[in-house]
């Protein structure tokens, strides 16, 4: 009997540093556009784990400096395996919201580029494009640059187009210097729409300057060391999809004729770094970014 009730106490142990460990992780994921929080909220987050850690000393406490008897240490294994099944609870309930609001987003975005012919597609193209470039940067790259955000940055890079006249985006031939003016605006209309969303607060950098080169010469002249990572990670899958899709005013390019350019353009427009990186990924893997839309 004695074994039992200090396995079932030792296990308890086992489950509440588990506990403690996701727990202290799944704080960590939530920096993103989604659930990054208040910073109010910070204390309760420092709270719970403080006190996570207060009961796993108490399991120790009892098992080591006392007597427990059967009940007791079955209190205290179910209470290990009751606190593991609420954060397993809590962290499906929190993907499942994550999941949802970029289909809804998604669709959203969907609903808005299908009255633009050149639009149709573009922004899940680049969503895409993104995500599996972000698999292949170096960790130490990937530090400062949460997947969740850079997610919805490249899929609402274009939101500002919102605001640019339908003549302008769907005009057959070169934009005047006027048309140029009010193209360049898109980033900055693009910040201002999504500026009353408070936890988007971190990623409209990467959207004000997605389309900033490293030679200094974009939209509003950024110098390249000052331009995000996440806005250079963007801008390369945006000029892919550029070139690769079919417009009012060009045909889509091939995948060779797309690389060729990109890697022309390297170290002027795009990152040189980034570049060489983006090489590697392979011409199918890229192809299966093409969204169903592009496809038909």
């Amino acid at each position: 009997m004695l074994f039992l009730i200090y396995s079932m106490i030792a296990c308890g142990v086992v489950v509440m540093v588990t506990n403690i460990c996701r727990y202290h992780l799944f704080m960590r994921s939530l920096r993103d556009v989604l659930s990054s929080g208040r910073d109010k909220d910070t204390f309760w987050k420092i709270l719970a784990q403080l006190l996570l850690i207060f009961f796993l000393c108490g399991y120790i406490f009892i098992g080591v400096f006392s007597n427990p008897d059967l009940m007791i240490a079955g209190i205290l294994f179910g209470g290990s395996i009751f606190v593991a099944i609420m954060l397993t609870l809590l962290f499906h309930l929190v993907q499942s919201v994550k999941e949802n609001s970029l289909e809804m987003t998604q669709t959203l975005i969907g609903m808005i580029e299908a009255r633009d012919t050149n639009l149709n597609g573009h922004s899940r193209y680049v969503q895409n494009l993104t995500m599996l470039f972000y698999k292949y940067i170096p960790e130490n790259l990937k530090k400062d640059i949460n997947p969740v955000s850079l997610e919805y940055a490249a899929l609402m890079h274009d939101v500002g187009k919102l605001g640019v006249p339908e003549r302008v985006l769907n005009k057959p031939g070169k934009l005047d210097d006027e048309e140029w003016k009010l193209m360049r605006e898109h980033p900055k209309l693009g910040v201002k729409f999504m500026e009353p969303l408070r936890s988007f607060k971190r990623i409209l950098p990467w959207i004000m300057y997605h389309h900033e080169r490293v030679d200094s010469a974009g939209y509003y002249r950024l110098p390249g060391k000052e331009i995000p990572l996440a806005a250079r990670i963007i801008s390369i899958c945006d000029t892919y999809s550029a070139i690769t899709m079919r417009r009012s005013y060009k045909e889509a390019m091939s995948y060779d004729v797309a690389m060729q350019i990109i890697n022309d353009v390297a170290g002027t427009q795009l990152d040189a770094d980034l570049v060489r990186i983006f090489n590697t990924i392979s011409r199918e893997q890229l192809e299966k970014c093409i969204p169903a839309e592009l496809k038909n």
